[in-house]
């Protein structure tokens, strides 16, 4: 990959959508990751006002350290770029003593934590007339469903999903992303208990590009038993998260039961 030449057609996307929009920037919400620190630095390179916020919820503190390290170094670097923090602990907890406490499983909470995240980007978005970049790679968004429908997944726009988990890290390498970011296990950010992306998945990214090309290409070659194993998991998270992936299904109704 030429990421020079990547970053430039992505930047110039970028700038050519939010002409067309009528909007005047980019809200991003930054973790400490690798996926957002590309996306918001693409977006501080179009010249167009960017806010970027880090929105912990009981968040690992180093998750928030690089967050923040991220937002600070942006700043200084592009004047037109604006960081928040906007602590969402207290929204959280009032969130728990709300709804029943038979339905705050751990999956439950975890996706409304990303939900309160998504709330919270465009209601800065709304206010400043900006678009909601999304912060999603191809593995995520195409492969395996590897977000939250609503939360993460509730975006206007995503500059980075056409691009795998190993492509972004070059880009990230290019654009001069810190080395605290690049050697970070890639995780949500959800669990208190600090889970990685690998843990819950059950395979690294790498291994989810390999499935990928797999199931696009010659399925007839021998493979290991490990790459047996891959296979199930991806083939698992595609099944299962499909309707993440897909258009919201429309009950069509026939023209005749119409008259």
């Amino acid at each position: 990959m030429n990421a020079e030449k990547v970053a430039a057609h992505i930047i110039n996307w970028l700038k050519d959508y939010v002409d067309t929009s009528g909007l005047k920037g980019f809200t991003v919400g930054v973790s400490g990751g690798i996926d957002s620190a590309v996306t918001s630095t693409l977006c501080a390179r179009t010249g167009y006002p960017v806010i970027v916020l880090n929105m912990p919820i009981h968040q690992a503190s180093d998750q928030v350290c690089r967050a923040g390290e991220h937002i600070a170094r942006l700043s200084k670097t592009y004047d037109n770029v604006t960081g928040h923090d906007v602590n969402l602990t207290p929204v959280f907890e009032q969130v728990k003593t709300t709804l029943p406490s038979d339905i705050q499983d751990g999956l439950t909470m975890a996706n409304t934590r990303a939900r309160l995240r998504m709330l919270t980007l465009y209601s800065f978005a709304s206010h400043h007339r900006m678009l909601v970049a999304g912060t999603g790679n191809k593995v995520e968004d195409f492969g395996v469903g590897f977000y939250t429908k609503y939360g993460d997944g509730g975006v206007d726009i995503s500059p980075i999903a056409d691009l795998m988990k190993t492509e972004v890290y070059a880009l990230g390498r290019y654009l001069g992303v810190s080395q605290d970011i690049l050697s970070a296990r890639p995780t949500d950010g959800l669990w208190e208990d600090n889970r990685t992306d690998e843990s819950q998945i059950g395979a690294s990214y790498e291994e989810l590009e390999w499935a990928m090309a797999y199931e696009a290409g010659d399925k007839s070659r021998d493979i290991t038993d490990r790459q047996k194993k891959i296979l199930e998991v991806y083939r698992k998270f595609n099944r299962t998260n499909r309707h993440k992936m897909e258009p919201i299904p429309v009950c069509v109704i026939p023209e005749e039961l119409k008259l």
